[in-house]
């Protein structure tokens, strides 16, 4: 299968139907641990609540990783994965925030930054498309930003260990959420093309 986006085709992983894949099971444990890092964070156990954002770190990187090298990528993964993302930065901004580590400004920006993005969704649905193609740049801000968080609640403390972690972790935020909106115009940009698309074929047909 192709895919055509911004004027360029290129080969994509076919998508199956199949539910019960290692991908959307790894994708499904992290929803499951979306409320458990929720408690943990706002109960002041930050010790494992990095552990549980540390594995969905490395679940996310696995599940991607193993569905296009077995060609096990799914219409419900293709959902999940995303989701759980998105559960995750978000209950993490909102945990962090209300404990006063981040700023109410950062959730503001990142928030603002997915309710752009599901606009771009809902546009692109509306001319019969189910998703815009995820790109590097988009993959690696949700990297960022799933690593960010992390160390920036090991840097909560007064050991050399969280002295170093705290800078770290500011770095990887900052640069995350300018990422998280440099994708951000590129959806904006595929949106378009899409639309324009859509629109010639349908005064073509």
């Amino acid at each position: 299968m192709r895919e055509q986006v911004d004027g360029s085709a290129r080969e994509s992983p076919p998508v199956t139907d199949r539910v019960w894949t290692v991908p959307n099971a790894l994708s499904m444990l992290r929803l499951v641990g979306v409320p458990i890092f929720m408690w943990l964070i706002l109960s002041h156990h930050d010790d494992w609540a990095v552990v549980v954002l540390s594995i969905s770190g490395v679940s996310d990187y696995l599940d991607g990783k193993i569905a296009r090298a077995y060609n096990l990528v799914s219409s419900v993964g293709q959902l999940l994965d995303p989701l759980a993302d998105r559960l995750y930065i978000l209950s993490t901004l909102l945990g962090l925030a209300w404990r006063e580590i981040i700023p109410w400004w950062l959730v503001a920006v990142l928030v603002g930054r997915e309710v752009f993005g599901t606009a771009l969704l809902m546009l692109v649905r509306h001319y019969g498309y189910r998703a815009l193609p995820v790109h590097f740049i988009g993959k690696a801000a949700t990297f960022d930003l799933l690593w960010a968080f992390p160390v920036i609640l090991l840097a909560q403390g007064a050991s050399i260990l969280a002295t170093i972690a705290l800078p770290i972790g500011w770095a990887f935020a900052l640069w995350g959420a300018a990422l998280y909106w440099v994708a951000g115009i590129m959806y904006a940009v595929q949106t378009r093309n899409v639309v324009r698309a859509a629109r010639e074929n349908r005064l073509i047909s």
